[in-house]
């Protein structure tokens, strides 16, 4: 093959990868690895409790998928960066649905609900796949919140369906737990 035969190869690829975006369709590139054309934002995490040992807390993570995300939502994975300890989850109480912490829609069917000890992440699938143009919350329940205080920092990965789908960071859930002392006069 000729260099002006590659060129206008890469130049057609190109084309189509853009023309795609602009339209809101997926990227797909040329090995199937598939991307948000415009990817989901985390717009925030919260806690029910940020008192240090508290057994009744949850955690929320807000995701916003855009309208021209070319893609639905199949998975977010939420992975424990920062902490003086591991905190662990009750997988079989996660939930997920539309809207807010304080202002829920309905709820989403979650696939599974997976965890990797090793990377101390958490892997919420949906089943299906959550549309462009909404806004979601996971909820996670801790067994208790970390008896350590200090900032957790929790990273967000959002990916779209497919075999070979590119993992787009949102950003860090940040939470804060204090260590209340009780002092007796």
């Amino acid at each position: 093959m000729n260099t002006s035969r590659i060129l206008s190869a890469t130049l057609a690829a190109t084309v189509g990868i853009l023309t795609g975006w602009q339209q809101g369709e997926a990227v797909q590139l040329a090995n199937g690895t598939v991307y948000f054309v415009q990817p989901p934002s985390l717009l925030g995490a919260t806690t029910t409790f940020n008192d240090a040992c508290v057994w009744s807390a949850t955690y929320y993570f807000t995701v916003n998928l855009p309208e021209n995300a070319g893609e639905p939502l199949q998975r977010v994975v939420i992975n424990q960066q920062e902490g003086g300890e591991d905190v662990d989850f009750r997988l079989k109480e996660s939930r997920a649905f539309v809207g807010e912490r304080r202002r829920k829609g309905e709820n989403l069917p979650i696939q599974e609900v997976t965890t990797d000890e090793k990377t101390r992440s958490i892997a919420i699938a949906f089943d299906p796949p959550i549309s462009p143009g909404k806004t979601i919350t996971i909820a996670l329940e801790p067994v208790r919140n970390p008896c350590f205080g200090g900032v957790y920092l929790f990273g967000v990965t959002a990916f779209p369906p497919g075999e070979k789908a590119h993992g787009q960071f949102l950003g860090f859930g940040r939470f804060h737990f204090y260590e209340r002392r009780n002092f007796f006069w």
